[in-house]
Formats: C-alpha cells, sequence, structure tokens
C-alpha cells in the first residue's frame, strides 16, 4: 500500500514536470517560431472560436447570476434600510471574482475540452507525428495560436461578463425593486476603483494562459483510442477547475495586499 502510494506521488510529480517541460517548450515557440503561428489564417479562426462563439452564453449566464446575487442580498439590506447600497456589494464581486471565474470556467468548459479532443484525435490519428517527420514544429503550429487566442479573448469575455452582470444586478434592483438610481450608482463609485477593474483582468489574464496550456497539454499526452481522448478531455477540465480555484485564492490574496501598498494603507 505505502508502494502504490509513493508510485502516485511520483506519477503526480512526474506529470507536472512534464508539463513544466511543455510549458518552456511553448514559451520557446512563442518567441523563437513566430513565423509558423503568426498567420492569420491561423489566430483567427481560434479569436472566433475561442472569443465570439462563447460571447452569447457568457453574456447570459453573467446577466443571471448578476440578477441573483440582487435577489439573494436585496431582503437583508432593505431590513435595515440599505438597499441602495446593493450595487456597490454586487458590482465590485462582479469586477474582482465573479467575473473573472465565470469567464475563466466558461473558457475552461466550452474551449479547453474543444481543445484538448482536438488536439487528441490529431494525436491518437498521428497528425502530430506527422508534422514533425515533415520538420514542421507542432507546439508552434498547433499549441502557440490557441494560447494566443486564449489570453487575447478571456479579458475581453471577463469585460462581457462584467458589464453584463452589473446590468443584470441594475435591472433588478433599480427597475424591479425601485431602488434610487442615483444612490445605487454613487454608491457602486464609491466602493470601486480602476484597481478593482484592473485586478479582474489580470487574473483572467493568468487563467486563460493557464487553460489554455492545460488543454494543450492534455491533448499531446492522451492515450490511443477515443477512450483516452475522452480521459483526457475530462482532466483536462478538473485541472483547469482546480486550477483556477487555486490561483485566485493566490491572486486575490496577492493583488489585495498589492492594493493596499498602492492606496497607503500599508
Amino acid at each position: 500500500m505505502i508502494g502504490a502510494l509513493g508510485n502516485q506521488i511520483f506519477q503526480v510529480f512526474a506529470r507536472f514536470g512534464a508539463f513544466v517541460v511543455f510549458s518552456l517548450l511553448t514559451a520557446r515557440a512563442l518567441f523563437g517560431g513566430v513565423r509558423s503561428w503568426a498567420r492569420w489564417s491561423r489566430l483567427g479562426t481560434q479569436f472566433y472560436l475561442v472569443g465570439t462563439r462563447s460571447t452569447p452564453v457568457l453574456a447570459l449566464t453573467g446577466l443571471f447570476i448578476g440578477a441573483i446575487l440582487a435577489v439573494e442580498l436585496f431582503d437583508q439590506f432593505d431590513l435595515f434600510g440599505q438597499a441602495f447600497r446593493i450595487g456597490g456589494v454586487v458590482n465590485i464581486s462582479m469586477l474582482k471574482q465573479i467575473g473573472p471565474v465565470l469567464a475563466a470556467v466558461m473558457l475552461a468548459g466550452r474551449v479547453g475540452c474543444s481543445l484538448t479532443a482536438e488536439l487528441g484525435s490529431m494525436r491518437v490519428t498521428d497528425q502530430i507525428d506527422a508534422m514533425r517527420v515533415m520538420a514542421a514544429d507542432p507546439i508552434a503550429v498547433l499549441v502557440v495560436p490557441r494560447v494566443i487566442a486564449c489570453v487575447v479573448m478571456i479579458p475581453i469575455l471577463t469585460v462581457v461578463s462584467n458589464f453584463c452582470g452589473v446590468a443584470g444586478a441594475w435591472i433588478l434592483t433599480v427597475g424591479l425593486m425601485g431602488v434610487n438610481n442615483d444612490q445605487y450608482w454613487e454608491f457602486s463609485q464609491y466602493f470601486i476603483d480602476w484597481f478593482d477593474i484592473t485586478n479582474g483582468l489580470a487574473k483572467s489574464v493568468v487563467f486563460g494562459t493557464v487553460i489554455a496550456l492545460i488543454a494543450c497539454f492534455k491533448g499531446f499526452t492522451c492515450k490511443p483510442g477515443a477512450q483516452g481522448v475522452g480521459r483526457a478531455t475530462t482532466d483536462a477540465f478538473v485541472a483547469s477547475f482546480v486550477a483556477i480555484v487555486v490561483l485566485n485564492l493566490v491572486l486575490a490574496t496577492l493583488l489585495n495586499n498589492i492594493a493596499d501598498i498602492v492606496r497607503g494603507q500599508i
């Protein structure tokens, strides 16, 4: 039993080491293989698949998440006659935490799984090996455009999520609950500054990078057969979700400390 546990721990560290090597190779291809990936035929397709096709569902989800938060908070705030403060609480929650995480989970579920399945299918059918035989770098051709698309598009998706979440809370609180519009936005402005907005966008860039690397790594290293591709797709989403949660905690602590320093509170 102890031997089996030790073997499992060794396998985890070995896989993590392989992921680190894969990430370094991707970074090298990013800067050293520009001619291979810097083509609109490759980048444009990924921008469309990652960003444009994800926008409607993300906008709808953000709209309802903001409305749900407002519904849950209204009774408690209204009990003390402070319903007009809901805007500050909901909006800062959307901008700093919920918006970036929602966009990242959507990217991991919709885009990350698709990338893993696509690259995994190419691996099991030997298309990736065929590219190497033809002296083409599959990481530069296949991985780098997908990583760039995720990194570029997830901040835009985060903005969409933030905007729709704020709009959903405003429509419900002001339009349906009758809260004063001027007071609603006044307290939102009091709670939120530009650092809070950039806080969420900075998180989204990190999330996008990690999700893309995990998805591509799982696709490149999946086991043969349809079962291997399916297992890799599931593992990619689980690993991406865990990474999002862990990184969100680390980044939230780090960025909040930086905010305190910038604002002179430390």
